[in-house]
């Protein structure tokens, strides 16, 4: 791991169709002291991943068009994204859900009605 990679995590992108859970992690995040930006959208986030490069993707996987099992996949694939962790929000919450969305590449899965104080620990837990 490169000291680049053990930056500690200021950037979040948060992919979600939901305005109001939206609103709620931008909320939360905000006055964590977190820099957020947001994507409605399985492909707006991929586009929003590889133009900022966050420190960290919050992704929903409900929502239209491209899902977030799908997005997580195609950002853990590509060169240019490959090292931004990704975090799975969503409403589900089977194990075997779980399972898929980690074998997607993301590095950790919550579940939908989301808890601020463990979403912060989370986060605050990445290597």
């Amino acid at each position: 791991m490169t000291q680049e990679e053990k930056m500690p995590v200021k950037n979040i992108l948060v992919v979600d169709d939901s305005p109001t859970e939206r609103y709620f992690a931008v909320d939360l995040l905000t006055r964590a002291g977190y820099q957020v930006t947001t994507a409605e959208n399985g492909e707006e986030g991929i586009a929003k991943a590889k133009a900022i490069k966050p420190d960290l993707i919050l992704m929903d996987v409900v929502m239209p068009g491209l899902n977030g099992y799908q997005a997580t996949r195609t950002l853990t694939r590509d060169d240019e994204t490959k090292t931004i962790p990704i975090i799975v929000c969503t409403t589900k919450g089977q194990e075997t859900d779980k399972i898929w969305g980690l074998r997607q590449g993301a590095v950790d899965y919550l579940v939908k009605p989301l808890n601020a104080d463990e979403l912060l620990q989370r986060i605050a837990a990445l290597p």
